[in-house]
């Protein structure tokens, strides 16, 4: 793994979280759609057909549990993202990395907050890459 994708691990996490926010959205919308039908009474012998209602919860809940399980996995990736840019010396780096990386921020937008100008950046991003290169080789990190 290079500097790059040890960084968009982060990213591509918080993308899936969106996703399954959406998801989970989109599940109790329809619980809230469903509309009870009365049927003829019949003994139940735990074979009943689950209700709309039933599923719809069922599938909220277990969307629940796997978005916990994501927010739990990118904030642990976060913290090891944050815990290894505070390894690097040089502190223009450092922010541009983490307004980049952890803050998802544009090139434009990283440019404004650090009053330099974009074609900077991207100079800055390359050497800032290279220097957290070393710190993934010194951290034991294999490489493709």
């Amino acid at each position: 793994m290079n500097a790059k994708q040890f960084l968009r691990r982060a990213y591509k996490l918080n993308v899936r979280i969106d996703s399954k926010l959406e998801q989970l959205e989109h599940w109790k919308s329809l619980a809230f759609k469903i509309t009870s039908v009365l049927k003829a009474d019949f003994v139940d012998n735990g074979s009943r057909p689950k209700s709309t209602m039933e599923n719809a919860v069922v599938k909220i809940v277990v969307a629940e549990n796997e978005l916990n399980d994501a927010i739990e996995r990118f904030i642990n990736i976060k913290k090891d993202i944050n815990e290894t840019l505070d390894l690097m010396d040089n502190e223009n780096e450092r922010i541009l990395l983490e307004l980049r990386y952890l803050c998802f921020n544009s090139w434009e937008e990283i440019a404004v907050k650090m009053n330099i100008c974009v074609s900077y950046t991207f100079e800055l991003h390359k050497n800032a890459l290279k220097s957290l290169n070393k710190i993934l080789e010194s951290k034991g990190y294999i490489y493709e």
